[in-house]
């Protein structure tokens, strides 16, 4: 358990210390366990981060981001955080607006 926790406090650095995050490694994205908000999202790999990033961003409805995250490192983050590392200068992808034209509002939830 304790070993959770110190993944969590280290993912939780580096998405405040975003000049950290390396945007090529792989990474995994997990959806909501919930069944009412993960529609027909399912697990899914990516050879970078930053393509993980923008499907999550950019493809995902905003209901099949409540409970997902994604997996670098053995670091979680949580859509707000995923969100951050997008919005980031570092993000090394082109940027097209979000599936939708949404807003980045408060999850429904």
């Amino acid at each position: 358990m304790g070993n959770d926790a110190s993944a969590v406090n280290r993912a939780r650095k580096q998405a405040q210390d975003l000049s950290g995050f390396d945007y090529n490694s792989s990474a995994e994205l997990f959806p909501s366990r919930g069944k009412k908000n993960s529609g027909n999202i399912k697990y899914r790999r990516f050879s970078t981060a930053a393509e993980a990033l923008r499907f999550a961003v950019e493809e995902l409805p905003p209901p099949a981001l409540t409970g997902a995250y994604l997996e670098v490192d053995e670091l979680r983050f949580g859509f707000r955080e995923m969100q951050s590392l997008y919005e980031n200068a570092a993000y090394p992808l082109k940027r097209r607006a979000p599936a939708g034209d949404r807003a980045y509002g408060p999850l429904p939830g």
